[in-house]
């Protein structure tokens, strides 16, 4: 039967991160499926190059345009991986038209100008760039629908969430029950957390992540942006979605429906199930390693201190005041969370920033795709003139 499979060409935007390199185990467990048609970075060109010799993809993009020279050099004896360098470059290859699917799994609001280019290139995608979203949830979705081409995706409670709805047909969605693992600060006072390092929040306790999205769960900003993921993929509006603190991450998100009933996913904090799901839906295939084991621990929920957190409870304001909000609520967070990362303000700091942030920028109603720029953009202005 397998040899009846048609290979998936498989463009990875991201693929030298957390979700990148769990992506290219997949595709290394299941040769006769997947092909790395096209892999790319930001910064990392070593472990690009590494991946390039071993997946032998048809060509590779390194963001950073200062380095590839370095890249070129790398692979000089490669000369069938075409080698292209700077962002035009990545909203260029996801338009190769043997590209069946594309992995956003690049970090930030870098990721929405090639996923609004896959889009329109018909692609199949498997969102892990939750700032897409986040930023421009309104605008990918009307695309999405109008290029008829569907959004799969890969954060380990979306897939949670859309996989409780699979054969749930036009059932309406009572409430979105949305786990968080609550990070290492859960159990602190706010005056522990004034004084935390960027060493400290780097330390999450279930999950293995990148360190920007490390941080983002410890402030559970990245909470706050799943929430507001939920409501475009799934469109539930936000008072229908609950947050839970669940610190085993066992349950990775639920539905409830209109009779009462509760469908979730439950497994081990293991990445590679949500990948490979949205890469061979609607089959599952095999993942070889550990089963979820019932017997080794409770399963305990609590509600978010919203005052701790004012991150959660900023993602909310943002998406009820609507508009350009998120799109700044997120810039102003890239721009704290790499100050804190590099120890140039607060954990605490952080919150206010974005606050203050949200509350200066010029407020867009109804904003086009160039107003997403032009928002990040003075976003990020503002949120570097009130780091101290």
């Amino acid at each position: 039967m397998n040899n009846a499979i048609r290979k998936q060409q498989v463009c990875i935007l991201g693929s030298t991160g957390s979700i990148g390199t769990q992506a290219l185990d997949v595709i290394e467990k299941y040769p006769e499926r997947y092909e790395a048609y096209c892999l790319t970075a930001n910064t990392r060109v070593e472990l690009l190059a590494e991946q390039a010799r071993k997946f032998r993809p048809a060509c590779v993009v390194i963001a950073d345009e200062s380095r590839y020279d370095q890249l070129k050099s790398l692979l000089a004896d490669q000369t069938d991986i075409k080698i292209y360098a700077g962002k035009e470059a990545l909203d260029q290859v996801v338009e190769a038209s043997p590209i069946d699917m594309v992995l956003t799994a690049m970090v930030g609001f870098a990721g929405l100008s090639p996923t609004i280019h896959a889009i329109k290139a018909h692609k199949k995608i498997c969102l892990a760039n939750k700032e897409t979203l986040v930023v421009a949830g309104e605008l990918i979705g009307a695309l999405a629908a109008e290029y008829h081409v569907p959004i799969l995706p890969v954060d380990s409670e979306h897939s949670a969430i859309f996989q409780s709805l699979v054969g749930e047909g036009d059932n309406e969605i009572e409430k979105i029950l949305l786990t968080a693992s609550g990070g290492p600060f859960r159990k602190f006072s706010l005056g522990q957390m004034a004084t935390v390092t960027a060493a400290d929040a780097l330390r999450h306790p279930t999950w293995d992540m990148g360190a920007k999205i490390t941080i983002d769960s410890a402030s559970m900003m990245n909470k706050g942006f799943e929430v507001i993921e939920a409501k475009w993929l799934f469109g539930v509006p936000a008072e229908k979605i609950q947050v839970l603190v669940h610190p085993q991450s066992i349950v990775h998100s639920a539905v409830q429906f209109r009779d009462g009933g509760v469908k979730a996913q439950l497994g081990i904090p293991d990445m590679h199930l949500p990948i490979q799901y949205a890469f061979s839906f609607p089959e599952r295939l095999h993942i070889d390693g550990s089963r979820l084991d019932l017997f080794r621990q409770p399963l305990e929920f609590f509600e978010p201190d919203m005052e701790k957190f004012r991150c959660l409870a900023m993602a909310y304001e943002a998406i009820n005041r609507g508009g350009n909000i998120p799109c700044v609520m997120n810039a102003a967070n890239e721009v704290v969370n790499l100050a804190f990362r590099q120890n140039r303000c607060g954990f605490l700091d952080m919150g206010e920033i974005i606050e203050a942030t949200m509350a200066k920028a010029t407020f867009i109603k109804t904003p086009t795709q160039e107003d997403y720029f032009e928002s990040d953009k003075e976003a990020r202005q503002i949120a570097q003139s009130l780091l101290k």
